[in-house]
């Protein structure tokens, strides 16, 4: 499964990647996120505009490093 690494990523640049790279996924399809705080925000901004379209499961929370799962329904 794809990783999408984000820690590197300068931080303006990461919700239009992360929101692209789930565009271009075909149905059924998921990527684990990793990124290096709580991706919270981001769950919302895919509540508001990817409602029903999305599975988010939590693999690693915290300390220092946040893996999720997001899926394409």
């Amino acid at each position: 499964m794809k990783e999408l690494n984000v820690t590197t990523i300068v931080p303006r640049d990461r919700h239009p990647l992360i929101f692209k790279t789930f565009d271009d996924m075909e149905k059924g399809g998921a990527f684990i996120l990793v990124n290096d705080h709580d991706p919270k925000p981001l769950y919302y901004s895919f509540l508001h505009e990817r409602e029903g379209q999305f599975g988010w499961e939590y693999l690693v929370e915290g300390p220092e490093e946040w893996k999720v799962r997001i899926s394409k329904k």
